[in-house]
């Protein structure tokens, strides 16, 4: 059975952290780009930061450069984001997906995330003010 579980969310004040887990199972993780996107409330869903497990490549969305880092860990098939100077902006269900291909999906309109291969259920941020 594919899983991609988030863990970490939490609510913090704005200028704090907070890092977001992914454990992924039931798939060849080095064999597809995974990363993180989120939706805020009333707002459509948005990439944010994905990374391809084989050959290490990142995208990040131009809101969140400079101050979110994802990272992998192929040997426990783990994907983190690092989350630093967090803004009331930066609040939302943050979701774990996968795709097959490449991080491309991740800097596409959102009628293209009907096409990833796997999501995860997420994880409320909440940075308050």
């Amino acid at each position: 059975e594919v899983q991609l579980v988030e863990s970490g969310g939490g609510l913090v004040q704005a200028g704090g952290s907070l890092r977001l887990s992914c454990a992924a199972s039931g798939f060849t993780f080095d064999d597809y780009a995974i990363g993180w996107f989120r939706q805020a409330p009333g707002k459509e869903r948005e990439g944010v930061s994905c990374i391809s497990s084989s050959d290490g490549s990142t995208y990040y969305a131009d809101s969140v450069k400079g101050r979110f880092t994802i990272s992998s860990d192929n040997a426990k098939n783990m994907v983190y984001l690092q989350m630093n100077s967090l803004k009331p902006e930066d609040t939302a269900v943050y979701y774990c997906a996968a795709d097959s291909v490449s991080c491309t999906s991740w800097s596409l309109p959102p009628h293209y995330y009907s096409y990833m291969d796997y999501w995860g259920k997420g994880t409320l941020v909440t940075v308050s003010s």
